[in-house]
């Protein structure tokens, strides 16, 4: 039993889907490399909550 010839349609949304995830994967590193970036700066600090306040 062999497998149908894929179709053109499917080749070509195959194309676009790897496209998609290849600009979502650099979106997403370069959210990341930017949060890491602020993080690691020496003026990032917590921000102190006072005592009364809830």
């Amino acid at each position: 039993m062999s497998f149908r010839e894929e179709h053109e349609l499917h080749k070509r949304r195959f194309g676009r889907n790897l496209g998609l995830g290849l600009v979502l994967a650099g979106f997403v590193a370069l959210v990341f490399g930017m949060t890491i970036a602020k993080v690691s700066d020496d003026g990032f600090a917590v921000p102190k909550i006072e005592q009364g306040e809830k």
